[in-house]
């Protein structure tokens, strides 16, 4: 049983804040929140003070994955799971905990290099949450959305969090195009509630920044969606992906490049998980239909360090 119930928080670096805040807030539709950091960008979806951090920076990267448990106990259980596997925990300071509007936190990093943060006590903003579009973000005891990672170190990568922080397998998909004579490779979905996925991991060929595939946020109807699709269109923003339905979360979204060379995924309809009954599956396809990804420029965790813009 894992400890964790969702994820909390993102926190990334980008060189062009002003290009984030036209996307998130004008296109999308998050509601501005606050924090600390004077000239960052600090993006709400519900009560809590910021879901989705951006602070400026000199190159565009993911600064940490923020996952949530239920009391400073499990907090306790998580960071000698972690000390236990070998990996070093770093508890983060009063200044550090208040810029994440946090009680406490853990921090340590993951397989790939990834920096993870577990935390609990999210400081509430009980002001109205004043989305751009109307709209009602699906987190709760859903979580924020979920994130795919990229990792050089797939198998110690997928052990480190299903073995050691107690996410659930969710199924796979194998990556096409590949050699018949080596091991097959997949992308590995995993869970922590009754969101199909709060997490994925797949093989990339470094790992360097961003070190970020891409963010889902889930809202509660299309017409949100397609609202904010028409907007993303009227600000110049490109699509990775149409709008399509994905066959293992049912969700129907869109994918768009976010500055920085990695995608956010905007949907609608996404499934829920019974436990009680769910067997990991291996999907062969990734969409019922839509999601073409045919005019999409690689993202910079697939692209090779030397041909990086």
């Amino acid at each position: 049983m894992t400890q964790i119930r969702g994820l909390g928080y993102l926190r990334v670096q980008s060189r062009d804040i002003g290009r984030w805040r036209e996307l998130t807030v004008d296109a999308l539709g998050f509601a501005e929140g606050s924090g600390p950091e004077p000239d960052g960008l600090h993006l709400r979806m519900d009560e809590r003070r910021a879901r989705l951090v951006v602070l400026p920076g000199d190159t565009d990267q993911v600064v940490a994955v923020g996952w949530e448990v239920r009391d400073q106990f499990a907090l306790a259980a998580v960071g000698r799971a972690v000390e236990a596997s070998g990996t070093a925990v770093k508890e983060l300071s009063r200044t550090e905990t208040e810029a994440r509007g946090v009680e406490r936190a853990l921090a340590f990093e993951d397989p790939a290099g990834v920096p993870v943060e577990v935390f609990f006590g999210p400081e509430l903003d009980h002001s109205p949450v004043l989305t751009g579009l109307g709209q009602d973000f699906v987190t709760g005891a859903q979580g924020m959305g979920h994130v795919v990672l990229p990792t050089t170190r797939m198998e110690e990568t997928v052990s480190f969090y299903t073995e050691v922080l107690g996410f659930l397998p969710r199924g796979a998909v194998k990556i096409s195009k590949q050699d018949p004579d080596a091991p097959p490779r997949r992308v590995r979905f995993m869970g922590v509630n009754q969101r199909h996925h709060s997490l994925a991991v797949c093989p990339a060929p470094h790992g360097e920044a961003p070190g970020l595939v891409h963010l889902m946020v889930e809202v509660d109807t299309l017409d949100a969606v397609g609202r904010a699709l028409d907007n993303v269109g009227r600000l110049g923003f490109p699509l990775s992906s149409t709008l399509g339905r994905h066959t293992n979360d049912k969700m129907v979204s869109f994918y768009v490049r976010a500055p920085g060379g990695w995608d956010l995924e905007y949907g609608c309809e996404g499934m829920l998980v019974d436990e009680t009954y769910y067997t990991a599956e291996e999907i062969t396809a990734d969409s019922y239909w839509g999601h073409d990804w045919s005019g999409s420029e690689p993202l910079a965790a697939f692209t090779p360090p030397g041909a990086k813009a």
